[in-house]
């Protein structure tokens, strides 16, 4: 689950990690009320939504008073901000983050995430703060430090001084980036975060170790353990068929192609979109109905599918392991008919009783094409598009 900064920097705030003073505005009156309460001065007006890039899309501004910062707030909140990560349709902008201005002397990098080869978690560190971190490990990987974290012992000090060291940090510097690496990683593990991002990580000219931006993403699987987190959720920065897939236990991602795929296991899903790519298709979405599946499942995931107006057909892709074949042939029969489904629908199944729901398929009066093989499956599928 993503987060917006405010509320990522509220986390850390919990967990003494240094970041600048500041909160949150939903309107322009609130953006110089917060000002204000900072002394008056320089501030950063930041938009919040859940993406990158946010500075080279005009969504991160300096306001030298209070007056200036009312002026940027009120020109971002409902402006549609377009940055690399939003794509073309860019995002709303519905609340800023109001904060004091530093004085930086120098913008570095700090994150925590999995490397699933070691299956551990790495902690990776760089003087190119600023700067996209993919960019830096393309053109300059030499400057981006690791250290691995053994999951037994966790983060030790040793670990925190070497990466320290390695930024280039001395004296007070030296020790409050020791101080802000160690309560970082004890934040990401008590919070179960799958990723922590400080981008930039500042050093002041007094010595202070600050996180100037801070993403932070929620594990899913974990956030029972969190009702407090999970009401960070901001509906409005999520895909809509995303959120109403999640409100039926459906594990679905849009994606921008032209092929639905309705597939249990996500495994057999992944392997699904790659053979739809392999025979020239595009997919459309990521979706696993899960083991289980019955004509209710079925159903909900055909509405959400067809609610993409990309969709031009659907392959369905089940293997009839736990669930029996037969149960997810009658399910997709009545959801079809329920619906009034318009597009060519590509059925393979496999596995349990798959005679039985090919009988099913062929005796229901609608106009499937059942296919025998994965493989032909995914060539079916785009022939049906005409491609």
């Amino acid at each position: 689950m993503k987060i917006h900064e405010y509320q990522a920097k509220e986390i850390l705030r919990k967990f003494k990690v240094a970041v600048p003073d500041g909160q949150v505005a939903f309107t322009p009156e609130e953006a110089r009320q917060v000002a204000e309460e900072l002394g008056g001065g320089t501030v950063v007006v930041k938009a919040q939504i859940h993406a990158g890039g946010r500075g080279k899309g005009g969504g991160v501004k300096l306001a030298k008073n209070a007056e200036e910062a009312e002026k940027l707030a009120r020109e971002m909140i409902g402006m549609t901000l377009v940055t690399h990560q939003t794509g073309p349709e860019g995002k709303l902008v519905r609340r800023v983050l109001v904060e004091q201005g530093l004085d930086i002397e120098r913008e570095l990098y700090a994150g925590i995430v999995l490397d699933r080869a070691k299956s551990q978690l790495v902690y990776m560190v760089s003087t190119e703060g600023g700067v996209e971190i993919e960019k830096v490990a393309a053109e300059t990987p030499e400057k981006i430090l690791k250290e691995w974290i053994d999951p037994a012992i966790g983060f030790q000090p040793y670990q925190a001084r070497k990466l320290a060291f390695g930024l280039g940090l001395s004296g007070d510097q030296f020790k409050n980036g020791v101080k802000f690496l160690t309560a970082l990683y004890n934040a990401c593990m008590t919070v179960d975060a799958s990723l922590a991002e400080i981008n930039p990580l500042v050093v002041t000219r007094d010595g202070r170790v600050l996180a100037l931006d801070a993403k932070i993403n929620i594990d899913d699987n974990a956030l029972y353990r969190h009702p407090d987190i999970l009401e960070l959720r901001d509906l409005d920065e999520e895909e809509p068929l995303e959120v109403e897939a999640s409100k039926y236990n459906l594990n679905y991602i849009k994606l921008d192609g032209d092929v639905g795929c309705m597939v249990n296991g996500a495994g057999l899903a992944m392997a699904t979109m790659d053979l739809i790519k392999l025979a020239g298709g595009e997919p459309a979405n990521f979706l696993d109905v899960g083991g289980g599946a019955n004509a209710e499942t079925v159903e909900h995931g055909f509405e959400i599918i067809l609610s993409d107006p990309n969709v031009k057909a659907v392959l369905i892709n089940i293997f009839g392991g736990i669930v029996r074949c037969d149960r997810v042939a009658n399910g997709v029969v009545e959801a079809a008919k329920k619906i009034g489904v318009k597009v060519p629908m590509i059925v393979r199944l496999a596995g349990t009783n798959a005679e039985e729901a090919a009988e099913i398929l062929d005796n229901s009066g609608l106009k499937f094409l059942v296919a025998n093989s994965f493989e032909q499956a995914a060539q079916r599928v785009v022939e049906a598009l005409g491609n």
